[in-house]
C-alpha cells in the first residue's frame, strides 16, 4: 500500500474516533501496522505528527461545539479527551490565541485544523496545515 493511501486510513481512523482515547499504539493496532512506521510516514507526508494532528482536530472540533452549542467548556473539554479545564483551556489558547469563554462570547466558527485531505495533498499546503502561533507544530 503507497505511502499516501496508509495515511487516508489513519487520518479516517482519527476522524471516525475522535472523541475516543487515541494513542499511536492504538492506531497503529487498529490498523496492523508498527507505530514507528506510521509516525515516520505520517511526519514525511504532512510534516506534522500523529499526535498534533489529533490534538487540532480536537481542540478544532471543541471550537466548534464552543460556538453551536450551550454545553459548558468543562464538559466539552473532557469530550476533547483533556482531564481538567485548566488544560484544555491552556491548549485552547496556544492554537486560537484567546480562551475558550472569549471564544465563545465572539460566536463565530473558524476551524484551526482541518481534516488533511489526501486526493488534493500537496506537501507544501501540509505544511501549512500544522502551524499555529508561527510555530511548526512537531
Amino acid at each position: 500500500m503507497k505511502n499516501k493511501a496508509v495515511i487516508k486510513t489513519v487520518i479516517d481512523y482519527i476522524e471516525t474516533n475522535i472523541d475516543e482515547d487515541l494513542s499511536l499504539d492504538k492506531i497503529a493496532d487498529a490498523l496492523n501496522y508498527s507505530k514507528f512506521y506510521l509516525e515516520r510516514i505520517f511526519a514525511e507526508e504532512t510534516n506534522c505528527t500523529v499526535y498534533k494532528y489529533i490534538q487540532g482536530r480536537r481542540l478544532t472540533v471543541a471550537a466548534q461545539k464552543l460556538v453551536e452549542t450551550k454545553k459548558s467548556i468543562i464538559e466539552i473539554a473532557y469530550e476533547a479527551q483533556y482531564n481538567s479545564q485548566q488544560a484544555f483551556t491552556y491548549a485552547f489558547n496556544n492554537l486560537y490565541q484567546c480562551t475558550p469563554k472569549v471564544y465563545r462570547s465572539r460566536g463565530v466558527f473558524y476551524p484551526k485544523q482541518s481534516k488533511l485531505n489526501m486526493m488534493n495533498f500537496v506537501k507544501k499546503y501540509s505544511t501549512m496545515q500544522c502551524l499555529w502561533g508561527g510555530k511548526l507544530a512537531a
